[in-house]
């Protein structure tokens, strides 16, 4: 996996062109990928956690058969994937129509759309279904009716959900929780390793999240590898958390760190969230004698042509842009561009080496001033 794409020309600019974006989904990882890459993104794929089917697990055979033993009142489903998947386990047992039937005779509440919509396709109706799209919102509808006797399913979605299910039982309702996948920890830890110290040396510009478990599993790798603190400062400030809703977010809410989530949790609108957001932080536009010169994170766009740059070359760039026309002197270049403070003017230099070369044709915007320094050729 490489953490930064090569420095050079590119064919196009997309609106996320420039921008280094961390994937931490294992579910629709590659849907979410593609829709970032067609917008011009560079994806860091390190997915937190994995999903573990359980087709083959006793615990979700003995729920099931629960379920059947006698009428259910109410069935919750909460994703899905993981309704899909207990119907799936359920025709492979042999127990698929005697389930649908038993959920057919109850009430099928549905935590979503994609929930509501794996409902549908089993054959069955949806009773009903909160528009907040949280297990919050199915909760306070259920704790609203008598539930002293009734039997209610509750289809869990990767983690337990112990809380939910003491809500009801304190009422007097026999919960039968429905373990239909859980998460486990990642098949390529050196993945979240890598995404880890990208961040935190603020070469990823935003992080995305599909999950709460795996925004906990990334503060836990980053707990076990001395970054925590190093991770949350990032996401207090340069590095930009985007999550699919509210509930996902929740993780980095209750921790006070800013996160931004759509008001409809889909992949789509997460991606253009990210899209009417990220250039808002980064993005500046010059005019210079060779058209506008646009820098958006670690890319800059001349006449519509676009540069990768790498994020030292994109620094010393918009330190130049930012006082067009003007001489900035090595030591000046130093304190703006640089997260070393051991690196001296030698390292101006061949960093502004580097940056002509990936910019090509357009190398003449940074123009040596004999003696002084260097200046962006203002337009």
């Amino acid at each position: 996996m490489a953490t930064v794409p090569p420095a050079g020309p590119l064919t196009g600019a997309g609106p996320l062109t420039g921008y280094t974006v961390g994937v931490t989904a294992a579910r629709r990882r590659e849907e979410l990928t593609a829709l970032l890459t067609r917008r011009g993104a560079h994806v860091i794929e390190a997915p937190t956690l994995r999903i573990l089917p359980l087709a083959d697990d006793h615990a979700l055979r003995e729920a099931t058969d629960r379920c059947l033993a006698a009428p259910l009142d109410y069935v919750v489903a909460t994703t899905g994937v993981g309704w899909r998947g207990w119907m799936s386990a359920a025709e492979g047992w042999g127990r698929g129509a005697a389930l649908t039937e038993a959920c057919r005779g109850a009430l099928v509440l549905s935590r979503g759309p994609k929930a509501t919509g794996a409902v549908r396709a089993s054959g069955l109706d949806e009773g009903w279904s909160p528009t907040t799209e949280t297990t919050d919102g199915l909760l306070a509808w259920l704790l609203a009716r008598p539930l002293a006797g009734r039997r209610i399913a509750v289809q869990e979605h990767g983690v337990r959900l112990d809380a939910f299910a003491a809500a009801l039982r304190e009422r007097g309702a026999e919960v039968i929780s429905v373990p239909v996948y859980r998460w486990a920890p990642p098949e390529d830890r050196g993945a979240v390793h890598r995404l880890l110290d990208q961040t935190v040396r603020r070469h990823v510009h935003a992080l995305t999240f599909t999950s709460a478990p795996a925004i906990t599993a990334l503060l836990a790798a980053a707990e076990s590898e001395g970054l925590r603190e190093a991770l949350l400062d990032a996401l207090r400030g340069d590095v930009l958390a985007v999550c699919v809703g509210a509930l996902c977010a929740r993780p980095l809410t209750e921790l006070g760190l800013p996160a931004r989530y759509p008001e409809r949790g889909r992949l789509g609108t997460l991606v253009r969230l990210l899209e009417d957001t990220l250039p808002g932080r980064s993005r500046h536009e010059v005019p210079s004698p060779l058209g506008t010169l646009t820098i958006q994170g670690n890319a800059a766009v001349v006449d519509g042509e676009s540069h990768w740059l790498s994020p030292l070359g994109a620094a010393v760039l918009r330190a130049l842009a930012e006082q067009p026309g003007r001489v900035l002197s090595r030591a000046e270049l130093l304190r703006a561009a640089w997260p070393d403070a051991s690196a001296d003017e030698h390292a101006v230099e061949a960093a502004v080496g580097r940056l002509r070369t990936a910019l090509g044709p357009h190398a003449a915007l940074i123009r040596t001033v004999p003696k002084r320094g260097y200046r962006l050729a203002a337009g």
